[in-house]
């Protein structure tokens, strides 16, 4: 019965201390969503980046968060409180995540499309190498042909 009692007693108080949560007051510097989106961008594409190769950027002294922080001119502390309160608010955190996410999106779409190009373009290009070096293989069974010919013609004739 004690055990009973003081399990509802434990329960009881662990809903009311996570009942106090409220949402964070507004920020005075709140970073305004659509930077917020870019920033976001910024650094998809930075941890994208360290995750290839994060020798290349450590050789250039590049510290990533560093550097985007100073790009859009905020600091870390505006980057932390905007952040949270954003994110308590949903449906605004889900407008910015859905702008970067179709940013991304059409970039790599582009990317693609790029990549695409460029295969083409060398596909095109080893094939115009190719039938450049069937034509010059013909001349050079043709020539070798009249060469044979015109010994043969050559042979022929009275001396």
């Amino acid at each position: 019965m004690f055990k009973r009692i003081s399990l509802l007693l434990i329960l009881g108080i662990l809903v009311l201390a996570c009942n106090g949560f409220d949402k964070p007051k507004k920020p005075d510097n709140l970073i305004s969503e659509t930077q917020m989106s870019e920033l976001l961008y910024d650094l998809y594409i930075v941890n994208s980046a360290k995750g290839v190769n994060k020798k290349i950027l450590e050789a250039n002294g590049v510290v990533p968060e560093s550097y985007i922080l100073t790009k859009h001119n905020i600091d870390s502390a505006q980057f932390a409180d905007s952040n949270t309160y954003y994110t308590y608010d949903t449906e605004a955190y889900k407008a910015i995540v859905e702008r970067v996410k179709a940013r991304l999106e059409k970039e790599k779409q582009e990317l693609q499309e790029l990549a695409e190009r460029e295969n083409d373009s060398i596909k095109r290009r080893k094939d115009s190498i190719k039938s450049l070096n069937k034509s010059k293989r013909g001349e050079v069974k043709l020539k070798k042909q009249n060469a044979k010919g015109l010994l043969g013609t050559i042979d022929s004739l009275p001396q």
